[in-house]
Order: structure tokens, then sequence, then C-alpha cells
């Protein structure tokens, strides 16, 4: 004869309140990358361009007078006097707003995420990723100096013979030499030049992976041309406090 079991009662299952899901970075990483590449880009062309400008400090006062004059007056009469400059100069600054906010973003989510424990083992590689921050800071005391230098010609930075430009003239070659004839200044410019290639070689670099690049011939590739583009630009712009230094301009 069998004896029988007491019921087992199952208790119920508690209802259980859904974690509350972490609300989502805005502006996301994304589009802080993207945003970033963007306006990389618009910079590294300008760099490009305003390097090959500068080259024509080779050809003479003359020639480089000249073309310093026809960046003021560049869409004349459809635009103001120095219209068009004011117009890439706004565009220039609203990128410089965009590409250094965003760029304090990332680095401030970055340590967040990463809290005190810091990443080892990554070697050489990592650092020019890892000066970015440190080198676009230069980059940006750069930008500073030169406009009082050559821009607005302000004391001490410019040179005691600055000389404004007017609607008429312009006086680039003779403010460019008198400010590279000047050690201090001439060694600050070389220095800031191999600043702005290490910046710009991993810049460009970064493109690749920003704008989703991810065939490994194709990266190779890009990466010459980061190379080849950033050492042209740096090289370019080198060149001409060294050939002030030595006599062969100004």
């Amino acid at each position: 004869m069998g004896s029988s079991l007491p019921p087992v009662s199952v208790p119920a299952p508690r209802s259980t309140t859904p974690a509350p899901r972490q609300r989502a970075p805005w502006p996301s990483n994304v589009t802080l990358k993207v945003t970033m590449a963007l306006t990389g880009t618009v910079f590294a062309l300008y760099v490009l361009v305003h390097m090959i400008g500068n080259l024509k400090v080779y050809t003479g006062a003359e020639h480089f007078d000249a073309y310093a004059h026809w960046l003021r007056t560049l869409a004349e009469p459809l635009l103001p006097y120095e219209g068009a400059l004011w117009i890439f100069r706004v565009v220039l600054l609203a990128c410089l707003v965009a590409h250094v906010g965003a760029s304090a973003l990332i680095v401030v989510r970055a340590r967040r995420a990463r809290g005190r424990v810091r990443r080892t083992g990554m070697g050489w590689r990592r650092l020019p990723a890892t000066l970015m921050p440190y080198t676009g800071l230069v980059l940006l005391v750069f930008i500073v100096v030169h406009i009082l230098d050559l821009t607005t010609g302000t004391r001490p930075v410019a040179p005691a013979g600055f000389v404004d430009p007017t609607q008429t003239s312009s006086d680039a070659y003779q403010n460019l030499t008198e400010s590279l004839q000047r050690w201090p200044m001439a060694l600050f410019y070389l220095f800031v030049m191999a600043i702005l290639f290490l910046h710009l070689v991993h810049g460009l670099w970064t493109l690749a992976n920003d704008f989703g690049v991810t065939g490994q011939r194709t990266r190779q590739v890009w990466a010459l041309v980061a190379l080849v583009a950033a050492g042209a630009v740096a090289l370019g712009d080198l060149s001409i406090p060294i050939a002030v230094l030595a006599g062969w301009v100004g």
C-alpha cells in the first residue's frame, strides 16, 4: 500500500521590472567620427592649397604680393573686397569648432569608458593616435600665432616692419620674410610643421576607418597617399623658413 506524497507548491514567478536602458549619448560616436573626418578633409585640402600658394614666395616679391592681393579681390565685383576671403575664414572657423568639439567629446567619453585602468601592450603603433590630441593642441596654438603674425600684424608676435595690406597693394612678401628672419619664430614654424606632418598623416589614415574602407589593398594604397600628401605639405612649408634663414629668399 503506497503512501501519497503531499502536493508540492510551486511559488508564482515574481514580476521583474526590466532594467532601465541606458540612453545612447548624443551626438553618437559615429556622428562625431564622421564630423571629424569631414572637417579634417576640409583642413587637409586647405593646408595643401595654402602650401602651394606659399611656394610662390620663390617667384619673388612681385608675384607673391600679387597672389596675396588677388586673394583679397577674388570674385570682385560680385563680392566686396575680401568678401571671398571672409567666406573661407568663416567656413574654416566653423570646421575648426566642429573638429575640436567632436575631438574633445570623443576623448572625454573614451576616458570615462576606460576608467582608471589603462590599456597596455599597444606598442609604438598606438603612439600616433595617442598623440593626436596633443599635436592638435599645438596646431591650435599655431593658428592663433600665425594670425597674429601675418594677418593682423599684432606686436610683439608680428615683426616691427609689418605693413598692412590696402585695397590696391599687399606687402605679404616683406611681412613673411621679416617674420621668418627672426630665429625664434623660424624655429617655431619648423617645429610646428613637423607636428603638422604627424597630425596630418594619422588624420588622413583614419579617414579610411571613418568612411568604412575595409579592403586591405585599398587601405594600403590610402596609407601611402596619406604619407605622401602629409610629407608634401610638411616639406613644402618647411622649406620656406629654411630658405629665408639661408638667405635664398628675402
